[in-house]
């Protein structure tokens, strides 16, 4: 078999979305294309290990043991049978995801929830015609690898997020941000990475790219993540399962009201946590937070109706203490705005626990066009101590709709924090300080990045030469116009 080149397999995913354009909105694209592709994905890899069992074994019923299978597909939920199928072929589906998830509990959930058997929506000569397409190509290892299947399928997640525009950020982060926050956590092989909004599981995945690209095996990091939504937090599993990860753990829930990752009845702890919430969430628990059993509240409580500070104290309370260390994005209002979240941001402040405040550009983001921030925090208390504040909001290229930032643009930004963790003292004029404790504590804990970092204003310098020829054309103008003021006042027969 021929490996299926990147480009050819993206358009042919991309071309999947096509076909279902019309009886399905662009924002639930995500909700039938995934679990299609994940259903031929897993059979064709299961045919696959099949034929290699049976050169090892040379007994077909022997050689669908679990043993040499990562996942069971049972042979009436295979590709091929529901493939086969001309009627009801919606339910055929359903039956054969349900029947894969009860073959493969680790699997529960991850086809989702979609409605296959609403044939108003779905007729079966459409789904036939889905089928079809995905059925032109092999998708199995041999054919297309586990890097190439998950780039294509991240690939797809941006696609559909360029699509759906407003509905996206409940789910897509650029990746070129979340790049930049996985590089300055630089998590380790061993390590334990979680994500209390994980979305599609891009910020966990990004996790995997970077210790990959550091020569180490990303199988060996510990990968967590929680998340609202049904739909999302099936992606974001099937997203890791395509990376070729089977050793991590999404579960689906209210992070704020229902932390799922408990240990002794604890927040259990983790080396970095990173995350892009929901931007200043309205209901997000206030009335649980009062009293909390997790002590998340311990810097104080979050506004009734903003959620911001509530999700900075789960993730603080998420870290291993004195070595965790947490980078979240968040919209610029929790550096200035007073009150309660005021006293929360003096109480991090005076212990030290807010390293880094990296300030970007506006409009980067699906369904907002405010500017962000990504604050970094550590565990460890080191109290009065300076705080690293970047103005990376001129690095950016603009767009017609959204403005973007490159991966190049995201490491320039991360050369600059670098850059600044060597020296203290330094200073990059317009750009990034540090910040004295001390400075910090006269603004009464104000961290509007203007206040401290604002690029210098340009002093215009002309030569004498260039003066008088200006003020030359601005006395023949001035004169022109009176000689014009002068003619039409004679017109209008008034005398001089």
């Amino acid at each position: 078999m021929t490996l299926v080149n990147l480009k050819d397999l993206e358009a042919h995913l991309w071309h999947a979305a096509h076909i279902i354009t019309g009886p399905i909105d662009a924002s639930d694209y995500k909700t039938y294309i995934f679990p299609i592709l994940f259903f031929k994905r897993i059979c064709d890899v299961y045919d696959e290990e099949l034929l290699l069992a049976l050169e090892q074994v040379g007994d077909e019923d022997l050689a669908k043991a679990d043993m040499f299978h990562r996942i069971q597909i049972p042979e009436s939920c295979h590709w091929k049978h529901v493939f086969a199928e001309v009627k009801d072929v919606g339910q055929a589906l359903k039956d054969a995801f349900r029947g894969i998830e009860l073959a493969n509990p680790k699997l529960h959930g991850i086809f989702g929830d979609a409605s296959w058997t609403n044939k108003e929506r779905l007729s079966d000569e459409l789904l036939s015609t889905l089928l079809g397409h995905f059925n032109k190509v092999n998708l199995g290892v041999a054919c297309v690898r586990n890097d190439d299947m998950g780039r294509a399928y991240e690939y797809l997640i941006k696609r559909f997020a360029d699509k759906a525009n407003k509905k996206a950020g409940e789910f897509y982060t650029p990746r070129s941000i979340v790049r930049l926050m996985v590089n300055v956590l630089d998590p380790k092989v061993g390590e334990s990475i979680y994500d209390p909004a994980c979305g599609t599981g891009g910020m966990l995945l990004e996790t995997v790219h970077h210790v990959k690209s550091t020569g180490s095996d990303p199988r060996l990091l510990i990968l967590k993540g929680q998340e609202k939504n049904l739909t999302t937090e099936a992606i974001a599993r099937m997203n890791l399962f395509l990376h070729g990860m089977e050793d991590f753990e999404i579960i689906r829930g209210d992070t704020l009201r229902n932390p799922k990752f408990l240990q002794n009845d604890q927040l259990e702890k983790f080396d970095n946590v990173i995350a892009n919430p929901p931007f200043s969430l309205k209901e997000w628990g206030y009335d649980q937070w009062s009293n909390d059993p997790f002590a998340r509240n311990q810097f104080g409580l979050a506004p009734k109706t903003n959620g911001d500070f509530a999700w900075v104290q789960h993730m603080f309370s998420s870290l291993k203490p004195e070595t965790g260390r947490m980078a979240v994005v968040l919209p610029h209002g929790v550096l200035f705005r007073g009150g309660a979240e005021g006293k929360i941001r003096k109480s991090l402040l005076e212990k030290g626990h807010i390293e880094t405040i990296i300030g970007l550009a506006s409009n980067l983001f699906y369904g907002t066009g405010i500017p962000a921030c990504i604050l970094i925090l550590q565990a460890k208390s080191e109290p009065k101590e300076p705080v690293l504040i970047i103005n990376a909001e001129e690095i950016f290229s603009k767009g017609r709709a959204q403005n973007t930032l490159s991966n190049d643009q995201a490491d320039e930004i991360y050369e600059i924090y670098q850059y600044q963790l060597k020296d203290y003292s330094h200073e990059k004029e317009g750009v990034a300080r540090w910040v004295p404790f001390s400075e910090i504590e006269e603004n009464d804990f104000n961290l509007n990045i203007a206040r401290y970092v604002q690029k210098p204003l340009e002093e215009e310098t002309i030569t004498v030469e260039e003066a008088l020829k200006d003020f030359q054309q601005k006395l023949a103008a001035l004169e022109q116009a009176e000689n014009e003021l002068e003619a039409l006042l004679i017109m209008e027969g008034f005398e001089l």
